[in-house]
């Protein structure tokens, strides 16, 4: 499916056609005395869970008519099954938006199964952060650099289908030929950084914020063996697995592949919120990162906030379905698609 750039135009003109009444009211006196809910694409702990908390904190009091919010974890097929239901069957009236995988929008694109959802027409609201994904090892691993990726094999452990600790050590290894054994079924990342500790599996794929709040990263027991971004991530010393794309079409596929960096972490409304109150949500949440309260908390767990804002993503998301069909072809092909 292509970025219905023109179905998504077609919608938003139709939006208001049957809200008569809603543009009527306010958005003020639509949210007083409501109750918003932020739902979570994955299970609690996580670094996805801490910043939807934290989100769910502070965007109410920065929304007209100063509503309540609620944080509800909804986890699930690397958080397809959150995405398909804020499209498909959650209200669509500006009281429910969710945090789903940064892959989730290039679905479609790529030959994904059971998604149910044009891209396009989420309402997204803006990201929280810009993370970048690493892949860690233990101390004692057998593989201690990423050139031995290519001769040495790596267990890792993952969670569900589609989420980043199973989706990148798959695709690497089929694109650029690692090594990597995934063994999956670990409820979120912290379960599988457990696991590394217990030397249940060597290492794992998780962001560099939650890798950056583990207690046996800063005491050396585990290390960080390569970072995969578009583009190195100055907080990180570790080199980058572009470094092994040897050809110009392997690079084009794996640029494709780390966008889904660039969208951060991406909360969502469902289409056909009347835009009133989308632009209530957008500005709500941009005024909430800014506020000084929001940051110190931000600061105190441990989070790098960095603001991705809606057209940013939209941008992103616009760019990645522009790709040539061999290109698309090749990044399918490393899915196993």
């Amino acid at each position: 499916m292509r970025f219905a750039g023109v179905a998504a135009m077609a919608a938003a003109l139709l939006t208001g056609l049957p809200h008569a009444g809603a543009r009527a009211q306010s958005v003020e006196d639509f949210y007083k005395g409501k109750t918003v809910q932020v739902m979570i694409g994955y299970g609690v702990g996580g670094t996805d869970d801490l910043w939807a908390r934290l989100i769910a904190k502070y965007l109410p009091l920065h929304l007209p008519g100063k509503p309540t919010a609620v944080a509800t974890n909804v986890p699930g097929a690397g958080s397809l099954l959150l995405a398909n239901q804020i499209y498909n069957t959650q209200p669509k009236d500006g009281t429910v938006i969710g945090l789903f995988n940064r892959g989730v929008p290039f679905e479609p694109l790529l030959g994904g199964q059971g998604t149910r959802f044009d891209p396009a027409k989420f309402n997204y609201i803006g990201s929280p952060d810009l993370d970048t994904l690493v892949c860690a090892v233990r101390a004692d691993a057998p593989v201690q650099t990423l050139a031995d990726l290519k001769t040495k094999e790596l267990i890792v452990g993952g969670t569900g289908s589609g989420a980043d600790s199973q989706t990148y050590p798959e695709f690497l290894t089929n694109l650029l030929g690692l090594r990597m054994k995934l063994v999956q079924g670990y409820p979120g990342s912290r379960d599988i950084l457990l696991a590394v500790e217990r030397n249940e599996v060597q290492g794992g794929c998780v962001s560099y914020d939650t890798i950056a709040r583990d207690a046996n990263f800063r005491d050396g027991k585990t290390r960080i063996l390569f970072q995969a971004a578009p583009k190195a991530d100055p907080r990180i010393n570790a080199p980058s697995v572009v470094d092994l794309a040897d050809t110009d079409q392997t690079r084009q596929a794996l640029a494709l592949f780390l966008r889904r960096q660039q969208v951060g972490r991406p909360f969502a409304a469902p289409p056909g919120v009347p835009p009133a109150r989308v632009e209530a949500l957008r500005a709500a949440f941009a005024d909430a990162m800014n506020d000084p309260a929001f940051k110190a908390d931000a600061e105190q767990a441990k989070l790098n906030a960095r603001y991705v804002s809606p057209a940013e993503i939209g941008q992103v998301l616009a760019d990645a379905y522009k790709a040539t069909p061999d290109v698309v072809a090749l990044t399918k092909k490393a899915f196993g698609r």
